[in-house]
């Protein structure tokens, strides 16, 4: 592609997964976020629960002075407390919906746009499961709705080394967010590089599957190989990273079909976000770096 990046995308990354050691609500949240909103190479970031009211108000005011579009990730908050969208067991799947409507009060106090969440986990009762989670995702959208967000559902892999997630295959998702969009039209997926080696899907066969239901992008790479790889399973290595699934090749065909579809356009500009995560004696300033310098051979080659 010969034209400028920045005239179809709005590059973005998720903060918590390139510093996570701020995943978990603390830790240099201040200072991380700073380093990556001074940077004009992004005009988006994704953030997640900020656990220190007077942190969430020092973070708020500077995505304003930035001018940085800010996104929330629920992930970490159902997968760090073990909550589940489409549990069984009623109070538990109570339980995770209060704690993302938490984060859904956070997201609106730092000025995000939108919400991110996950479906929980795999279960034998597959259609009961997948009636459970749209009831989950109705009551959520009517809160976020009250407080002028989005909800995105991300999908995610089903093998037992990563996630194992009911959601899962995009056909799937697509069945979910059909229902859903019944009472909220704004709502959509989320679909990852990094995840679609692990669920066995092509960049062809997840974006056309997704179709208008595909609302946010986020761009990565994945170990499947070995179990003794560092990265193995759904932990976002840098690309080319040795014995890891993505690299400009995969990035580059990503590209291509969001350019077709239509989801990348000079109209829209949609948010395409890195969500790659240092490994062991990494440098998260140098895996950013070299994420960029990544994306763009794959702009050139698109």
């Amino acid at each position: 592609m010969n034209e400028p990046l920045q005239s179809y995308i709005r590059v973005g990354i998720v903060h918590f997964m390139a510093f996570p050691q701020c995943m978990g609500g603390e830790g240099p949240i201040i200072e991380t976020a700073s380093q990556i909103v001074q940077d004009p190479f992004f005009e988006a970031i994704e953030i997640t629960r900020v656990k220190d009211a007077a942190l969430r108000r020092q973070l708020r005011s500077i995505l304003q002075e930035s001018r940085m579009e800010a996104y929330f990730g629920a992930q970490p908050i159902t997968l760090g407390g073990g909550l589940d969208l489409n549990h069984p067991d009623a109070a538990s799947r109570r339980q995770a919906v209060t704690a993302v409507k938490e984060g859904i009060d956070q997201a609106a106090e730092l000025g995000c746009k939108a919400v991110a969440v996950l479906s929980g986990k795999v279960t034998a009762d597959k259609e009961a499961a997948m009636q459970r989670l749209v009831d989950s995702l109705l009551q959520l959208c009517d809160y976020a709705h009250q407080q002028d967000l989005k909800l995105v559902l991300e999908t995610f892999d089903q093998v037992p080394y990563g996630k194992n997630c009911l959601i899962g295959p995009t056909s799937d998702a697509v069945r979910v967010s059909e229902q859903v969009r019944r009472k909220y039209p704004d709502f959509g997926l989320m679909l990852d590089l990094s995840h679609l080696p692990l669920i066995g899907e092509s960049a062809a066969d997840a974006i056309g599957a997704a179709g208008d239901h595909l609302a946010h992008v986020h761009i990565g790479n994945c170990a499947m190989d070995d179990p003794k790889h560092p990265a193995y399973g759904d932990n976002h290595p840098r690309f080319g990273a040795p014995g890891t699934r993505n690299d400009v090749p995969e990035l580059t065909e990503f590209l291509r079909v969001l350019l077709n579809t239509g989801y990348l356009s000079t109209k829209e500009r949609n948010v395409v976000s890195f969500e790659v995560k240092p490994m062991t004696g990494e440098s998260a300033e140098a895996v950013i770096a070299g994420s960029k310098r990544t994306l763009l051979e794959a702009w050139r080659n698109a």
